[in-house]
């Protein structure tokens, strides 16, 4: 059975539709990686999926189980076990990279401070800050930023990880420090839908490719078929103008 399954999921913003029909599942482990042209839809579904937006209609079913987004109780039976890292960093500037790390476990979800902690240090170690610990936000670079947050929604244990745009905002010099923690999370089997316009990057970790446009899903398949052999005629004018740009 799929670990999450998306059916039919429509969503409307400000009035305007901005999901129509989206349908796709994913498995234990699999890394889904949803590509298009800006404003396809791509970021929204992850925001539905968390529950930053509530779906106008369709189901989405998690672990076998049906969310119904209206409600508290499953919203948050969504996030404990989605967690997602934007584009943007959103760390507390007046926090360590620490207790960035610790302070939801801790405050939010009241587990024991120790335990916490101790986890923190080794997450901050896997994604290479171990050194970092006590820096603020100020002395980081934008790479190190970015794999703080990481740390941060891997603190939450999450079975599936949502990834935003999350080297967009980055200079070229420091996309490797976070595509090579992604790589490091791929190796140990996390789950994880991307939307990434890092077309080399999808090509080579992801187990699926969705490409998306005005909100719908034009063509689906493995990176082989998306990058070699697309059937749509608009999936390959879109991999010819961004894969080797």
């Amino acid at each position: 059975m799929p670990h999450l399954d998306v059916r039919n999921l429509t969503a409307d913003y400000a009035g305007k539709t901005v999901l129509q029909g989206v349908s796709f599942t994913v498995t234990q482990g699999a890394i889904v990686s949803l590509i298009g042209p800006s404003g396809s839809g791509k970021s929204t579904i992850l925001r539905t999926l968390t529950g930053l937006l509530r779906p106008s209609s369709g189901e989405i079913w998690l672990d076998e189980r049906p969310l119904d987004y209206r409600k508290t109780a499953d919203v948050a039976y969504a996030r404990q076990r989605i967690a997602i890292v934007f584009q943007q960093y959103n760390l507390f500037q007046n926090m360590t990279a620490l207790h960035n790390v610790t302070v939801t476990p801790e405050e939010i979800r009241k587990r024991d401070k120790r335990e916490v902690e101790a986890e923190a240090v080794a997450l901050l170690q896997k994604v290479g800050l171990g050194d970092k610990l006590n820096a603020y936000p100020d002395q980081l670079s934008g790479g190190q930023q970015q794999r703080v947050a990481i740390a941060r929604a891997l603190a939450l244990k999450p079975e599936i990880l949502l990834l935003d745009e999350v080297t967009s905002a980055l200079d070229p010099e420091l996309v490797h420090e976070v595509l090579d923690t992604i790589r490091l999370l791929a190796a140990e089997g996390m789950t994880m839908i991307t939307v990434s316009h890092e077309m080399r990057f999808v090509r080579e970790l992801a187990s699926n490719v969705m490409f998306l446009e005005a909100g719908r899903v034009v063509e689906s398949g493995s990176p082989q078929q998306i990058f070699e052999a697309a059937k749509e005629a608009r999936t390959r004018q879109f991999i010819g103008k961004t894969l080797y740009r």
